[in-house]
């Protein structure tokens, strides 16, 4: 195990407190909550966002970007849109000042109180991981897609009525690949657009769709997807998806089985 560095003195950091320190060349966040201090990367798993300019409630640290929030004491990942906590530190004080050693994985957290006659804080219960409830089955599609289609969804949709609402419906086939929740619940389609009249090889159909983060790494792989569903229609020629990042993306654009396929309440 490395030994523990000293990053700050006990005095720079009130209660409560957050301050950004420098670990082996790495940003770390270090936080001062309830007499005990505490210290994860300075980095949020779902785009590199700087966690310590984010709002601090209890143990709880929320990514200014999207939202996404993790235990300050274990590196958790609370909420979406991350999935993977962020690596987290045990913290030693010594002669006034904050050491920190990064936490081995199969470690509890060791984190001292700034004061002697406290009591070292107990280390908190497991934190549940959202990435846990991604592989609950998804939705079940309407009815009467499922019917027309003679138990094929897809194809099914794909002999409807071209519109944009069967558009949408057909986007539910595309998921994320890391949160298996499709791009229409997690509220990555913004406008649907149907040209009134049909070229050569069908009606063209543009699609505005924003990313979770600006470097969203399944990028790429969701426009294709997005292009192959909606091509798959009888109807539709050129499909043109275009990425738009304003407004930008935030957890209160999923619908509410999104919310439940996440485990988020």
């Amino acid at each position: 195990m490395t030994e523990f560095t000293r990053v700050a003195d006990v005095g720079d950091l009130p209660d409560p407190g957050k301050l950004l320190v420098e670990m082996d060349g790495d940003p770390v966040a270090l936080f001062h909550v309830g007499g005990s201090f505490h210290a994860i990367d300075d980095v949020c798993t779902h785009d590199g966002g700087p966690l310590v300019d984010g709002e601090l409630a209890d143990h709880t640290i929320a990514c200014p970007r999207h939202g996404a929030k993790f235990d300050i004491r274990t590196g958790a990942a609370l909420s979406m849109p991350a999935i993977r906590a962020t690596r987290a530190y045990d913290v030693k004080l010594e002669a006034g000042g904050i050491f920190l050693r990064l936490r081995e994985a199969s470690a509890g957290p060791v984190s001292q109180p700034s004061a002697a006659a406290v009591p070292a804080a107990a280390a908190p219960p497991p934190a549940a991981s959202p990435a846990a409830s991604t592989n609950a089955p998804t939705a079940a599609e309407p009815a009467a897609a499922t019917a027309a289609a003679g138990g094929d969804t897809a194809t099914g949709l794909a002999e409807q009525t071209l519109s944009e609402d069967l558009i949408r419906e057909m986007l539910k086939e595309v998921k994320d690949p890391e949160l298996f929740v499709n791009i229409v619940d997690l509220g990555l389609i913004y406008n649907v657009t149907i040209a009134a009249e049909p070229a050569d090889n069908g009606r063209q159909v543009s699609i505005d769709m924003t990313m979770t983060s600006p470097a969203c790494p399944a990028g790429p792989q969701l426009i294709a997807d997005t292009k192959r569903a909606v091509g798959s229609h009888r109807d539709v020629g050129d499909v043109e998806v275009r990425i738009v990042m304003e407004p930008p993306w935030t957890p209160d654009r999923m619908t509410d089985a999104a919310r439940d396929q996440l485990g988020i309440f």
